[in-house]
């Protein structure tokens, strides 16, 4: 009864073919432009789980109390020295703060007018010992470079030095590296390329650290939700700033953005990435394929399309339900193409064998959907089953997809049974002169006879041996590693991860009050798992009066040294000529022939060219050396005068960044160790959560992101398994049939899993959605099997089925691999194992299945 009602459906639609093509095609119009008018991608990864978990409750607690956790974005500048890094972050900073359209608010980490003022109040009081000592040391030679700040001035600054040398307060070799530092700045100015001395290196004795040259601006964005990349025009905003302040062009300074906000944008620019291109070559594949399927370009039109027509109602169905598309969801699409291929050429192929034995096509058509509308239907009814599984589970973004390819399936399986046929009685295809069967392929199918039992038992072997493997499958469902590193919003969050002092992967505990996360904060500072915490209370330094106290006898030496009262007038160039000349004589005349003398003759010899340079040579020489001296001095005069620094006086942005409008305040916890190893991150969030339940931040997420995405999957599997198999027994009545299809089915996916655990290709949040793609077609394919074996078809592999069953794989490998194109990590990922589980189904339907169900129940009727 179903597949005569079936095939009256088919012979209506031929009959009617022109009605039926135009309402199809209104449909399609209609769904196209609700498509485009409607179309949005939500490119925020937390919004594929569930917001009622508890820890997604806590999450967005947290982001309700600090938005700009999640709406900021980290301007980070890069200086080839401390000073013009310093310099760098003040001139962004005030370039930013005269553009309010698109930040709410901006702090210069470490930086601005609060903590220049105050920078040595947070140095360990040793260090600030030594340091005040040194310059207290340095007076002399300061009051020097503060009144003359020139090549003469510096010339004299080097005159005392010598004369500490020669006094014997030092040795040459001890000054040795200070003169190759001023050398190697001399020769880059001598041969013209770009410049810069550091007198804080000079100071310190040691290289500068990469902390020292890097300076981070955290700016909280106003984003544009109506834009695909929200922080777009912000982070086009501060570039045009840092054009403004000369950064590159002044400062040598490179400026990289990062956080939230640019990685998210990102991620989006990476999913359009070479979309077109890699979707127009899939397109002609998919072309070539079917016309090798189908051998007419008359099948080929009508089979696209249909395709068409159901992608575009689909498509529409599936925005009017979620209205927004998220980047699991999005793959609907090729699910689509892939398995609605499927029943299009599985109808086409059986309509070709049917007009080769009838000749007559509308007699084809009505005998062919006879054979193959029911298996068709039950095919899809259960790839949609198996993905409706997915729907109950708190995997939301996965969820989605299931919805809408569930859904598609329907449409898919409705069009190929009214528009195709309607199509092919509008095109007219012609006859069918050759049989359809791959006489090929009969040896091996004799073959394959011969041997079911050892083919059975070997595969099911290969499984069951691999199985120990399955312990060693990878999960990793960090979102950063799905993205494209070369980015600069990655690349960059990955080199500050990196950095102990940065914070890339913390714990947060919200809290009540201040004192409460300082109590929060010194528990977790005692797991071993934390590296260091920090609270609103960590930018209030320790011991202040001992070091108020050694900053001000510093203050009483140095403050005179630092404002001179009688400054020189600036030299002519014939002065700077003459110190030049001078000083170098007195290096040679103090080098001798002992340790460091080396480096004070080059010194000299720098010296000498740069005399008997151009005077242009001189003023770059003289910029190189003066402006730096200018800064350092500027942040000396601020920071000899600093406050006594309680949490009411910090600045209002920092306040903010801990303390939420409500008085809630944030404890944040560092994990020791690899910020970006996840089995370092599951070990401390457990530590973390062990000792305060109610944390969250990106270290918990990641840790309960694994936990959910493996509990959905292994609730979804239950589900799809049991909702297929009570499909299949009501469709098949035979509990043996049912099996039939199934077990071939789990071994499919049994070794996808362990090959993914043999060549270490980890599941994530993006390809582990193959698994239920496995299932929508690996049930399809099962089940065309089974029912042509029920009906008594025998020799499958040289069959008119088999035939299909190959050009539709190959359709589905073409769709799946042109995700596996993408720029994208997450979605190249995903198409390698969309790829690997269709092979893996397609050799278990081609050579397990029949295989394993052996010589038909009944003899096929003639």
């Amino acid at each position: 009864m179903l597949n005569s009602a079936l095939a009256r459906i088919v012979d209506y639609c031929f009959r009617h073919a022109v009605a039926v093509i135009a309402v199809a095609a209104i449909v399609a119009a209609i769904s196209c432009a609700y498509a485009v008018r409607h179309f949005a991608i939500n490119t925020d990864v937390n919004s594929l789980i569930s917001s009622k978990l508890p820890w997604r409750q806590r999450e967005l607690a947290y982001e309700a109390a600090f938005p700009q956790s999640v709406q900021s974005i980290l301007a980070v500048t890069q200086s080839p020295t401390p000073e013009l890094a310093g310099a760098a972050q003040r001139a962004l900073a005030a370039e930013l703060a005269q553009k309010t359209d698109w930040f709410q608010s901006t702090l210069p980490l470490g930086g601005g007018d609060f903590f220049e003022q105050n920078s040595l109040l947070y140095l360990p009081l040793g260090d600030l010992r030594d340091t005040t000592d040194k310059l207290e040391n340095a007076a002399p030679l300061v009051r020097a470079l503060a009144e003359d700040p020139s090549l003469r001035g510096l010339t004299g600054g080097l005159s005392m030095a010598l004369a500490g040398i020669q006094a014997e307060r030092y040795s040459l070799e001890q000054m040795s590296p200070s003169f190759d530092a001023v050398s190697d700045t001399l020769d880059n100015v001598l041969a013209g390329r770009s410049a810069s001395f550091s007198w804080k290196v000079l100071l310190n004795g040691h290289p500068a650290s990469p902390n020292d040259l890097r300076r981070l601006i955290e700016i909280w964005a106003k984003l544009d939700f109506s834009s695909l990349q929200p922080g777009q025009r912000a982070s086009i905003a501060i570039r045009a700033a840092a054009d403004r302040a000369g950064l590159q062009s002044d400062l040598h300074s490179q400026l990289r953005l990062t956080g939230p906000v640019p990685i998210a944008d990102a991620e989006f620019a990476s999913l359009r990435e070479g979309a077109l291109g890699n979707g127009l070559i899939s397109a002609a594949i998919v072309v070539v394929i079917l016309w090798l399927a189908l051998g007419s370009l008359r099948l080929v039109v009508a089979v696209a399309a249909t395709l068409t027509a159901g992608l575009a109602a689909a498509a529409a169905l599936g925005l009017v339900m979620v209205g927004a598309l998220n980047p699991i969801s999005v793959a609907f699409a090729v699910l689509f193409v892939g398995l609605g291929a499927d029943f299009a050429i599985q109808f086409s192929v059986r309509y070709r064998a049917k007009r080769h034995e009838l000749g007559d096509l509308h007699k084809a058509l009505v005998q062919g959907a006879e054979w193959i509308a029911a298996p068709l239907l039950l095919a899809a009814l259960s790839a949609a089953a198996g993905f409706f599984s997915f729907m109950p589970t708190d995997y939301r973004g996965l969820a989605e997809l299931g919805l809408i390819s569930g859904c598609g399936m329907i449409i898919a399986y409705i069009a190929c049974m009214t528009v195709l046929p309607a199509m092919i009685g509008l095109v007219k295809p012609p006859p069918e002169p050759r049989p359809l069967e791959y006489a090929a392929m009969a040896p091996l199918d004799s073959l394959l006879a011969r041997h079911r039992i050892p083919v059975v038992v070997g595969i099911v072997g290969i499984a069951v041996l691999g199985s120990p493997l399955l312990l060693h499958l990878q999960f990793d469902f960090n979102p950063l590693h799905l993205r494209n590193s070369n980015e600069e919003a990655v690349a960059t969050y990955l080199e500050l991860s990196k950095d102990p002092a940065v914070a890339a992967n913390p714990a947060e505990v919200l809290t009540q009050s201040p004192d409460a996360a300082a109590a929060v904060a010194k528990k977790l500072a005692a797991l071993p798992q934390v590296a260091q915490t920090r609270t609103i209370d960590s930018f209030v330094p320790d011991d202040q009066d001992d070091k108020l106290g050694l900053i001000g006898g510093a203050a009483t030496a140095l403050d005179p040294a630092l404002n001179p009262s009688n400054p020189r007038s600036a030299p002519s160039d014939a002065e700077n000529v003459a110190a030049l000349e001078g000083g170098a004589q007195r290096l040679i005349a103090v080098a001798g022939t002992g340790a460091g003398a080396a480096a004070a003759k080059r010194l000299a010899d720098d010296m000498t060219r740069l005399a008997a340079a151009t005077p242009e040579l001189r003023t770059a020489a003289q910029t190189a050396f003066v402006q730096p001296l200018t800064w350092d001095f500027y942040e000396l005069r601020h920071a000899l005068h600093p406050q006594h620094v309680t949490r009411a006086n910090l600045p209002p942005a920092l306040i903010r960044d801990w303390i939420a409008a409500d008085g809630q305040s944030r404890a944040e916890a560092v994990p020791k160790g690899d910020q970006n190893d996840n089995d370092n991150l599951q070990r401390f969030a457990a530590a973390v959560l062990q000792a305060e339940p109610s944390a969250t931040g990106p270290a918990i997420g990641i840790s309960e992101w694994a936990h959910t995405i493996v509990y959905a999957f292994i609730e979804a599997g239950a589900f799809a398994l049991a909702a297929i198999g009570l499909l299949l027994w009501i469709a098949l009545r035979r509990a043996g049939d049912m099996l039939l299809t199934l077990i071939p089915l789990l071994v499919a996916g049994v070794v996808t899993l362990e090959i993914c655990a043999l060549t270490r290709f980890p599941l994530n949040y993006a390809n582990i959605m193959a698994l239920p793609v496995l299932l929508g077609v690996g049930v399809a394919l099962k089940i065309y099997y089974v029912t042509a074996w029920r009906a008594g078809e025998t020799h499958f592999l040289q069959s008119v089925l088999t035939r299909a069953v190959v050009f539709s794989a190959l359709m589905t490998a073409t769709a799946f691999g042109s995700l596996w194109l993408s720029s994208n990590p997450g979605i190249s990922s995903m198409g390698k194992l969309l790829v690997l589980s269709l092979c893996c189904t397609l050799v278990s339907a081609a050579l397990f299945q029949p295989a394993l169900m052996g010589a038909p129940r009944q003899v096929k009727q003639s």
